[in-house]
């Protein structure tokens, strides 16, 4: 697994646990550490991993604002817990990310990849429509 993806694949279970345990702050660093342990001991992106994961939490509101507003039938919280934050984290990294560093075909790709490799068997399509949609909305602001 190249080390970008393993990086992205770590930010999103620590997303999906983060989110599991009801979001607190106090427990976010812990998982962190463990599935860093787990899935990536000596892993050199290290970096990349606390910017996407932090990046997801600073701009959560806006995440799931746009979330919301590009499945309008799709309430959020009847998006699974690992669709609901590989979206965040994909978004994340098209909206908010370098695109010099991933170029938003890059982020689309990899949060696609993500869904098919950790979500159920339509996680692909609705990742891939969600994404979609927030895409082609990237260049009109949102009512934030």
């Amino acid at each position: 697994m190249a080390n970008r993806h393993l990086s992205r694949s770590i930010a999103m279970q620590t997303l999906y646990e983060w989110d599991f345990w009801g979001r607190e702050a106090t427990k976010l660093e812990g998982i962190l550490e463990k599935n860093i342990q787990e899935f990536g001991p000596g892993i050199e992106g290290r970096d990349f991993i606390l910017r996407l994961v932090n990046g997801v939490i600073d701009n959560l509101a806006k995440l799931d604002k746009i979330i919301s507003k590009s499945a309008p039938e799709w309430p959020l919280e009847q998006i699974t817990l690992v669709d609901r934050n590989i979206l965040r984290l994909g978004l994340y990294e098209l909206l908010f990310g370098n695109r010099q560093e991933v170029p938003p075909k890059v982020a689309i790709n990899e949060a696609i990849e993500l869904a098919k490799n950790f979500g159920g068997e339509s996680s692909g399509k609705f990742v891939c429509i969600g994404k979609s949609a927030s895409r082609r909305k990237m260049n009109k602001p949102y009512n934030m």
